[in-house]
C-alpha cells in the first residue's frame, strides 16, 4: 500500500475518535445531571449569617431544554428569595449563570476536580450591578446517589467573602 493510500484511512480514524470523545467539560456536565431531583438539608455559613445559618434548605435540580440545561432552584427557610442557577455547555466550556437575589447574573466556568466527584465553578464575569455583592464561586460534591454537598461563595461589597455550605440528601 502506498503512503498516500494509508493517509486517508488513518486520518478518518483519528477524526472519528475525536468526534466521539467527550470533553472533560461535557463529562462534568453529564455527571452533574445525575443530581436531577429534589434535595433537602441545612446550611452553614462562614462568617455566620443569621438569616441563613442552620436553616432548612430545599434544592431542586431539573434537566431541561432537551438535556442542554440543568436548572438549580434553591429555597432557604424564612427567606423570600428563590435564586435560580442554570448550568450548561457553551462550546467546549461548562458554564453556570446564577440569577441572584442581589439583582445580578454572575457567570462561572466549571471543571471536574481531580477527585472526579466535585465540579468547581470559578468566576468569569457578571451582568448587572454588584452594589450589593455577587456570587463568585460554586462547587458541587457528589458523595453518593442520595447525598451531595454544595459550596457557594458570595463576595460582599468591600470584597468580603461569605461561604455557604449545604449538606443535602435526596428526597426524590
Amino acid at each position: 500500500m502506498k503512503p498516500s493510500q494509508l493517509t486517508l484511512p488513518v486520518a478518518l480514524l483519528l477524526l472519528s475518535t475525536v468526534a466521539f470523545a467527550q470533553s472533560d467539560a461535557q463529562k462534568s456536565f453529564d455527571k452533574l445531571k445525575t443530581l436531577a431531583g429534589s434535595w433537602e438539608g441545612t446550611v452553614t455559613t462562614l462568617p455566620q449569617q443569621p438569616e441563613a445559618q442552620g436553616k432548612h434548605v430545599q434544592v431542586t435540580l431539573r434537566v431541561t431544554s432537551m438535556g442542554n440545561v440543568l436548572m438549580h432552584e434553591m429555597r432557604i427557610e424564612g427567606r423570600a428569595d428563590d435564586p435560580i442557577t442554570m448550568l450548561y455547555m457553551d462550546g467546549d466550556r461548562l458554564l453556570l449563570t446564577h440569577y441572584c437575589d442581589a439583582g445580578n447574573r454572575p457567570r462561572m466556568v466549571g471543571k471536574l476536580a481531580a477527585d472526579g466527584k466535585t465540579a468547581e465553578f470559578d468566576f468569569l464575569d457578571v451582568a448587572g450591578s454588584t452594589e450589593y455583592g455577587h456570587m463568585d464561586h460554586a462547587a458541587f460534591a457528589m458523595v453518593d446517589a442520595d447525598h451531595h454537598s454544595e459550596d457557594w461563595t458570595f463576595t460582599m461589597p468591600g470584597d468580603t467573602p461569605v461561604h455557604a455550605h449545604f449538606d443535602l440528601q435526596r428526597t426524590k
